[in-house]
């Protein structure tokens, strides 16, 4: 069942300070950087995360204790006239998933971002953004108004955008500027939105809204900007123009931040926009349509990553994909009336969220100390590198294995959950869906896994041999993604506890076989030659069978290809946008 509707806040509760402190205290590093100067910046930011961390465990403690959120009210002026920051379970989850990947790419960007001359300018920018961003995520997920949900959105973009850049490059910068453009487009849309709902209502307050707001056309159309403008942020089919440049030419740790966290801001905002301010409002078609274009990011985002000749481009598109899947959540939790019914698709769309950011920061990672000990990333070129790098191919390969969904992942709980709730609404579709989602994922994971584990042309050197502990902290955070579905998630989220399968037994292993074997069929007849096997007359053998149908499947590769570059260009992706937002704006006001 769904949480209940939040109350009216008359006071700051116990334990509330600690939401200011999760702000703060990043906020503090940042400006005690600029005061102790570039040497010390590392220090710095050793002193400030760890302590960040702790006071995120207090607010996880405090909300699974409270069984409530908690509030603060900053100034003791309740709503309208203060401000208030609250954090629920759904804050818990991803304050609790943003502080680990944080850690985590902390301890890997030790090595390569450390201050060795006063000349050093980037370092001391890439450890001042981190912890901006930080800061920022951190303001989204404890936010209480739509105002302040703004600021703190803007905040992580400008924080963001700098890190695609960090080596200067020329088409690095190209990049950080389409981003930047793009996501002001998106904020844009959101102010729109945000000033047709304050000069209805006269407030800005999530839970004023949520008790206030009615199915009012206005109210509706400021729904469809908002919820338009905040998926050009987030990335989503077709608004995806500036995300694969953006990750694939940004620093290996930076990439991890923008891919396992920063698209997570804009997504939570729609969360609270759909489920907490008009819960029901939206309607039915609206929720259809969102689904749709994460089914549509599933496959071609996939089909997109399987041509790619580079294995961080290749992230950054099976990142397109992932997005997909958070999206998925939103048809599951209506009724075929619209009204909102379903906890457990909620709780789903968050541990998929929780799962991807742990997962996908760990593949970015674990690419970029491939690319540190051969000097590239071709993805044909990764011939033998498991012998040589194996702790880096590991976690690769763990974290795949977990965003497949497979027990006890995070993205094997967020699975059923989804299921279920597809099954009670008779939502077929989505099921399908969810169900070919595991052989999608596989498919790219198979793939350089293919390459990786394949004997070398000739002996491999290492060109930089890089440090064991980044290595460590990237397994570790794999191994997280792996492990999430252990995690008693009951005291955070709407759900019941469903008891993970036995590791070996038949049910568990058909949903690891299943996914599998499909994605190896999927890479054959979507990834364009030479294959690893390539050259076995055995292979081609039994290749010649259906090489025609793998043809007519790697031609439609090359359609998607050149579509994704005409919807990449300026003039399509506007159109897009604006085109989503008339299009959820119908949808809305005729379901209303």
């Amino acid at each position: 069942m769904l949480p209940p509707a939040p109350a009216l806040d008359a006071t700051t509760t116990p334990s509330g300070f600690l939401l200011v402190l999760s702000i703060a205290i990043p906020i503090a590093g940042v400006l005690l950087a600029f005061v102790l100067g570039e040497r010390h910046i590392r220090l710095v930011a050793f002193a400030t995360i760890p302590l960040g961390l702790v006071i995120v465990v207090a607010i996880l403690a405090a909300v699974a204790q409270r069984m409530g959120p908690l509030v603060y009210l900053l100034g003791a002026w309740p709503p309208p006239l203060g401000v208030a920051l609250r954090a629920d379970g759904l804050s818990a989850v991803m304050l609790a998933a943003t502080a680990v990947v944080i850690s985590a790419v902390a301890v890997y960007a030790g090595t390569e971002f450390s201050v060795t001359t006063t000349e050093a300018r980037a370092p001391f920018v890439f450890w001042i953004l981190l912890l901006a961003v930080w800061a920022a995520l951190n303001t989204i997920f404890v936010g209480g108004g739509l105002f302040t949900l703004y600021v703190a959105l803007e905040l992580l973009t400008f924080a963001a955008v700098p890190l695609v850049s960090l080596d200067g490059r020329p088409e690095t910068l190209r990049a950080a500027i389409r981003y930047l453009l793009f996501a002001l487009l998106g904020s844009v849309l959101y102010l729109l939105g945000t000033a047709l709902l304050y000069g209805l209502h006269a407030t800005l307050d999530i839970v004023l809204l949520s008790h206030r707001i009615g199915a009012q056309p206005a109210s509706l159309v400021a729904a469809a900007l908002m919820t338009s403008g905040l998926l050009a942020k987030t990335a989503l089919f077709p608004l995806h123009l500036w995300l694969p440049p953006a990750h694939a030419g940004a620093p290996a740790a930076a990439s991890a931040i923008l891919s396992g966290l920063v698209v997570k801001g804009s997504f939570f905002i729609i969360v609270r926009l759909w489920f907490q301010v008009m819960p029901g409002l939206p309607g039915f078609a609206a929720a259809q349509l969102l689904a749709a274009l994460g089914a549509a990011a599933i496959v071609l985002g996939s089909v997109l990553a399987l041509r790619q000749e580079r294995l961080k481009l290749l992230i950054a598109y099976s990142t397109l994909a992932q997005i997909g899947y958070l999206f998925l959540m939103f048809p599951l939790a209506f009724n075929a009336s619209g009204h909102l019914e379903s906890g457990e698709a909620l709780a789903g769309g968050l541990l998929q969220a929780a799962s991807h950011a742990t997962a996908k920061a760990a593949m970015f990672m674990a690419a970029g100390s491939i690319y540190a000990g051969l000097g590239h990333d071709r993805i044909a070129g990764l011939g033998g590198i498991a012998r040589v790098l194996p702790l880096s191919v590991l976690a690769f390969a763990i974290a795949g294995i977990a965003l497949m969904g497979v027990q006890p992942s995070g993205a094997s709980l967020a699975k059923d959950l989804l299921l279920q709730a597809a099954t009670e609404r008779e939502q077929w579709w989505w099921a399908v869906v969810l169900q070919a989602s595991g052989a999608f994922t596989a498919s790219y994971v198979v793939l350089v896994l293919a390459h990786a584990l394949a004997p070398p042309d000739k002996s491999v050197v290492l060109t930089d041999p890089a440090p064991r502990l980044p290595d460590v902290a990237v397994l570790v955070l794999a191994l997280c993604s792996l492990l999430l579905g252990l995690v008693p998630w009951e005291p955070f989220l709407p759900v019941q506890r469903i008891s993970p399968s036995g590791l070996l037994d038949l049910e568990t292993l058909s949903k690891f076989l299943l996914p599998l074997l499909g994605g190896v069929v999927l890479a054959i007849l979507l990834r364009p030659w030479p294959h690893p096997l390539a050259s076995s007359v055995r292979w081609r053998l039994a290749i010649g069978v259906f090489d025609s149908f793998r043809r007519g499947c790697c031609a439609f590769g090359g359609y998607v290809e050149r579509g994704n570059g005409v919807l990449c260009e300026w003039p399509a992706a506007s159109i897009c946008l604006l085109m989503l937002a008339l299009l959820f704006g119908v949808l809305m006001l005729v379901a209303a």
